[in-house]
């Protein structure tokens, strides 16, 4: 298994002989609904769009994870696994291999590699995203990947996974509260998913912010802090903690090392 933290929620996971882009943003800037003067992402480094893609995976239809820019340039013949908003709006940019995962639904590659759909983040009053519990048929090796922190308590049954990809700071907004779940979010997966590893996402990368709501923005937590408390409740869960774009394999005395 090899992983490539492509910045902010973007990921290359390669697990049972496939290359999987995950939550693509790879291309332009990251704005939510095109207003610059309130939160804008750009990256310092000019990247490349990984090549040999052997299939799209998008947890959310929202642009941090269904990146419009970047799925406008990517091959439309690629096949998508995808909530069902992030699966319409595919659809609506002509890529013809779309599967939508309803919660409990599966995707399988026989023999190869299965992707389930469990509850994700709520994005609405209505709508609750997905997060994906990927497994590699010929190794056994297991991945767990939620982006904002909600974990919904019925994972337990799928345990134990080896790797779990979810964010470690808690992003907080004034009157809203916490919108991204790190911290206790990070402590209560590994309670329920008895994970070997756990690799922080979304927050830092290669990335430089802008936007009037960053005045309200208040990240908290670090890789230590999160540490402690894993320490604190007797689990033995490593974080593992990735450069941007460089590619990881992940094997346990790694995780042990650099943990």
């Amino acid at each position: 298994m090899y992983l490539t933290w492509l910045d902010s929620n973007s990921w290359l996971i390669e697990m049972g002989g496939k290359r999987i882009l995950l939550d693509p943003w790879l291309v332009g800037s990251l704005m939510f609904g095109n207003a610059d003067w309130l939160f804008k992402a750009e990256r310092l480094t000019p990247r490349d769009i990984p090549s040999n893609i052997d299939l799209i995976l998008l947890s959310q239809g929202l642009p941090d994870h269904a990146h419009l820019p970047t799925l406008q340039q990517l091959d439309r013949q690629i096949p998508v696994v995808a909530s069902p908003s992030a699966a319409k709006l595919v659809k609506e940019l002509g890529y013809t291999q779309i599967t939508a995962l309803a919660h409990g639904e599966a995707f399988t590659i026989p023999h190869l590699l299965e992707i389930k759909a469990v509850l994700g983040s709520p994005t609405g009053p209505t709508t609750i995203e997905n997060g994906y519990l990927l497994k590699d048929l010929v190794e056994g090796t297991s991945i767990y990947y939620e982006p904002h922190g909600y974990h919904a308590p019925t994972l337990a049954e799928f345990a134990p996974i080896d790797v779990v990809i979810t964010p470690t700071i808690d992003l907080k907004l004034p009157l809203i509260g916490t919108v991204i779940k790190g911290q206790q979010g990070a402590v209560k997966v590994a309670e329920l998913l008895k994970p070997k590893v756990i690799v922080p996402t979304s927050a830092g990368g290669d990335l430089t912010y802008s936007g009037f709501l960053l005045n309200f923005l208040k990240a908290e937590g670090t890789g230590d802090s999160l540490r402690s408390l894993l320490a604190a409740q007797n689990l033995e869960t490593q974080v593992m903690e990735v450069k941007p774009w460089e590619r990881v394999e992940i094997n346990f005395q790694l995780a042990q090392a650099s943990s």
